[in-house]
């Protein structure tokens, strides 16, 4: 017994096929259970899903589904998730990309129990559903009828399914539009309001320098050595604190293309331990490797503030009792010297999904705290020496950042920092 109407089967597909254009680009789950309504009436099937494979978790997921019993029944069963590893005539569909038909789903060996009995269902018929031309899914067709769908019908659904394919890619693409519009209307809220605290902040921090420096003199008149201790840490605390703000500065002025350098001649071994000596804590030591001189043009306070962004990034991510490195090194490349900077750390390492946008501006990674700018601005220091920034971090844990610039300095034009 066919499921179709008693108009042409191309009649109805012509039809179901513009009602899908109709469709509004809406978000995934609504134009996926939009279409499956099309089908359902399409078909005079009991329930119709439209599955998408997670490949996170292995499982196709019904994320479009007729809003009849069945459907809901499904879904209060947790049938509307089924692992690809469960097996089933769906998961099949999507492993051989070969279209399925059975009107007696309790005969077919490897059928999952819950489709048969909770479901109670006996024809079912699927085919593929391929997105922007990759294999991402499923739509399905059931029935509690045994014979209920024609072959004539499995072909209706193979041809529905490519223009439901093209409706999936729509609504995706819709959704990575909105996201995308989302995500740069929140980092200009971010910047802004970044850069107004940063200018109050710097307002603050002169006073209180001068202050900080007026009892200064006095514990030193006095002769409180305990107190001139305390005043140095307090002292440092607000010159990093100062850099903080210079850090959200500089984001202002490379959006504003005024990020300048003045690259001179300087000694990149003592730039290494002064930071090491200036950086290392109690619990986590800063060290240094490689020559004890070596020379490049660069611009020196701009070099020192992309490796203090680097080596507080490594000691914030480093476990107690575990050494950052800061190595040293230089390498013919292309007929030129180039030093290395690589700096070392022992901690957990970059999770692979942060990798691609781990030098973008206010990105962290997991409990880690800090605005996220250390790295992008290490970045854009690196760009403006006509260098790069690389990340290495293994599976087993620990990453390595390596700056690798021209020891003769930047080009005389860039493009762009």
């Amino acid at each position: 017994m066919s499921g179709m109407k008693a108009s042409s089967k191309e009649g109805r597909l012509m039809e179901t096929l513009e009602r899908l254009l109709e469709l509004p680009a809406a978000d995934l789950r609504q134009s996926l259970n939009q279409a499956s309504e099309l089908l359902l009436g399409a078909l005079d099937a009991e329930k119709v899903d439209v599955f998408l494979f997670d490949p996170a978790r292995k499982t196709l997921n019904a994320i479009g589904t007729s809003n009849t019993p069945l459907g809901r029944l499904q879904r209060s069963l947790g049938l509307d998730a089924q692992p690809v590893a469960n097996g089933g005539s769906i998961a099949d569909v999507f492993k051989t990309g070969d279209p399925h038909i059975t009107g007696h789903a309790d005969q077919v060996p490897g059928e999952l129990p819950g489709v048969v009995h909770e479901l109670g269902i006996r024809s079912h018929m699927a085919v593929a559903l391929v997105i922007d031309g990759e294999r991402r899914g499923v739509v399905s067709a059931q029935s509690t009828k045994p014979a209920f769908f024609s072959d004539d019908d499995l072909r209706f659904l193979g041809a529905v399914s490519h223009w439901i394919g093209a409706v999936t890619h729509r609504a995706e693409l819709v959704e990575q539009v909105t996201s995308a519009a989302l995500a740069q209307g929140r980092r200009q809220a971010a910047e802004e309001l970044i850069t107004v605290l940063a200018h109050d902040l710097r307002n603050y921090l002169a006073p209180l320098m001068s202050r900080l420096e007026l009892l200064r003199r006095r514990a030193e008149l006095d002769g409180r050595p305990d107190d001139l201790r305390d005043l140095d840490r307090a002292t440092y605390s607000i010159e990093r604190l100062g850099q903080l703000v210079s850090d959200l500065l500089d984001v202002g002025r490379l959006e504003q293309g005024l990020f300048e350098i003045a690259p001179a001649s300087m000694d990149l071994a003592a730039l290494a331990r002064d930071t090491a000596q200036a950086l290392g804590t109690p619990s986590v030591d800063v060290r240094v490797e490689g020559p004890a001189e070596l020379t490049a043009v660069a611009d020196k306070a701009r070099l020192r503030q992309a490796l203090e962004n680097l080596v507080s990034n490594a000691i914030k991510h480093s476990p107690a009792g575990k050494s950052v490195l800061i190595r040293l090194s230089s390498e013919l490349l292309t007929d030129k010297e180039h030093v290395h900077i690589d700096v070392v750390d022992h901690g957990a390492g970059v999770p692979p999904e942060l990798l691609p946008r781990i030098f973008d501006r206010f990105v962290t990674g997991g409990n880690a705290a800090g605005v996220g700018l250390g790295l992008y601005l290490a970045s854009r220091i690196a760009a403006a020496h006509g260098a790069t920034l690389t990340v290495n971090s293994p599976p087993d844990g620990g990453a390595t950042f390596r700056l690798s610039l021209p020891a003769s300095g930047p080009p005389e034009r860039l493009d762009e920092v």
